[in-house]
């Protein structure tokens, strides 16, 4: 009891990240075993602005090695953000916050997004990287969504 309790007080303790929800995939490479080389889009709501979408794009390896999840993905990716709604913060945001992560590799890589708040041009700044503990990529893509008042219907 004292080890589940002590379990549940640290999980409460990790930062809130996003999960992302597959939104689909094209095939790039044929694999006689195992699954193809592919591109993934994925979807995931900002845990902290109510009201904006991210849409990541990002290559995850195949084969033997891919299908049981020892293969290392490609640091490229791409994101599109977008207002969907009405924006409404849920608590303070902090200057490249993390939004979300993905392990690309079995142990030593994972690819990020974080969060900046251009205050001057009102604007929200989402930074997609790859990095790796010893060395990291200097592969990234941004964008931006100004905040614009929402219709309500």
């Amino acid at each position: 009891m004292r080890i589940a309790n002590g379990l549940l007080g640290l999980l409460l303790t990790l930062p809130m990240l996003a999960a992302a929800e597959e939104i689909g995939e094209v095939s790039t490479v044929f694999k006689w075993v195992g699954p193809n080389d592919k591109i993934v889009v994925e979807a995931f709501d900002d845990p902290k602005v109510e009201g904006v979408t991210c849409y990541l794009s990002r290559a995850k390896t195949g084969g033997v090695k891919g299908g049981i999840g020892l293969a290392e993905d490609r640091a490229e990716a791409s994101i599109a953000c977008r207002q969907v709604g009405a924006i409404a913060f849920k608590g303070e945001l902090k200057e490249g916050e993390e939004v979300f992560k993905e392990r690309t590799s079995l142990v030593f890589k994972t690819m990020q997004v974080v969060r900046f708040f251009d205050r001057k041009r009102n604007t929200l700044v989402y930074l997609v990287y790859s990095d790796r503990v010893i060395e990291g990529s200097p592969q990234n893509a941004v964008t931006a969504i100004p905040i614009l008042p929402w219709a309500v219907r």
